[in-house]
């Protein structure tokens, strides 16, 4: 099992237009992340991985809608060195391996946009 870019997603990052002053940073903390394949899940939960998520063929097989988020906001620059990371599948190619069936480009469609809303749309919970 490993991680790696893949796919071609587009991400924007916006600046905060609350600026730092307007988050409580006085709260600390850590938080662990465990990583693990359908084996190892089994092993520490006792229970049967969750479904595998669908696959972008699963999406244009049954029609099933991609979103793009519309901002008017410029989006912030992106990283030179993050540019220069290669994907699952130009790692493998460069091995000389095949991909796998399901990681096969789709064109996606239908495609919604997704507008901002005015205001805030982030309220606080009980926890």
């Amino acid at each position: 099992m490993g991680l790696a870019p893949g796919g071609r997603m587009k991400q924007e990052i916006f600046e905060d237009p609350y600026g730092l002053d307007a988050w409580d940073t006085s709260v600390r903390g850590r938080s662990f992340v465990h990583l693990v394949n359908s084996l190892v899940w089994e092993a520490i939960t006792s229970a049967k991985p969750p479904t595998p998520p669908m696959t972008a063929a699963h999406y244009a097989k049954h029609n099933l809608p991609w979103f793009d988020y519309y901002s008017d906001q410029p989006a912030l620059e992106g990283s030179k060195i993050l540019e220069r990371l290669r994907s699952v599948i130009e790692l493998a190619r460069a091995k000389g391996d095949r991909p796998l069936p399901e990681n096969q480009d789709v064109t996606p469609s239908p495609v919604l946009p997704i507008r901002p809303r005015a205001g805030n749309q982030v309220r606080d919970g009980r926890f």
